[in-house]
């Protein structure tokens, strides 16, 4: 299997390298895996399946993405694709995150999920939400033999609320969805790749869905 990484220039991409290469040497995979990082389309059109990272802000992502020509691959992509943290963010119509001196008051999202990313309501907790949560998820595919209120990591202050997407939540100051679904797009708020054991089994699920 040819696993491509997507990379919109705005993002950091060695952790989520590392974990896959840990996988590739050491996660009794049932077949081949060959790794690509690319912000090409015609090399990214060659992989079985697609990981999105995001790190930062949505704005900066989307102008990586259309600075390659990528937003109409991505958002007419057919093969499984695994976005993580702004990466599943992004799938959304769009963000109150915008950046500083910014008239807008929301950025652009892909548009592939219907709703916007708004601002934890988190109280008196602080943000950004930095820290081990527990899961509460569907029996989707992508959580197999994982033990319930398995523990991920998290960095993020913006998050997508509960819908009909959801296929995990969490809950920091609210219940907040950790990972969504739709059609061929999967979405994981937190760092799978951070996230220890539990993350390299989500990681590896994703590989043999």
């Amino acid at each position: 299997m040819k696993l491509g990484i997507i990379d919109s220039n705005a993002s950091n991409l060695n952790s989520v390298y590392q974990a896959l290469l840990r996988l590739k040497h050491e996660g009794n995979l049932n077949f081949p895996l060959e790794l690509m990082i690319s912000s090409k389309k015609e090399e990214l059109k060659t992989a079985d399946k697609l990981i999105f990272p995001g790190v930062g802000a949505i704005s900066a992502v989307m102008e990586g993405l259309k600075r390659n020509d990528l937003v109409d691959f991505v958002k007419e992509n057919q093969k499984p694709l695994l976005g993580i943290c702004l990466g599943m963010q992004i799938l959304f119509s769009g963000s109150e995150e915008v950046p500083l001196k910014s008239e807008s008051k929301t950025s652009s999202g892909l548009n592939l999920i219907e709703g916007q990313i708004k601002k934890i309501s988190c109280g008196d907790l602080p943000l950004p939400h930095m820290g081990w949560n527990s899961l509460e998820f569907s029996s989707h595919p992508l959580f197999k033999g994982l033990k319930e209120n398995s523990y991920v990591y998290f960095v993020h202050s913006y998050c997508a609320s509960l819908g009909s997407y959801t296929i995990a939540s969490s809950e920091y100051g609210q219940k907040f969805s950790a990972a969504v679904s739709f059609k061929n797009f999967l979405g994981v708020q937190f760092h799978p790749e951070k996230s220890g054991a539990v993350g390299a089994q989500i990681l590896k699920n994703f590989l043999e869905m």
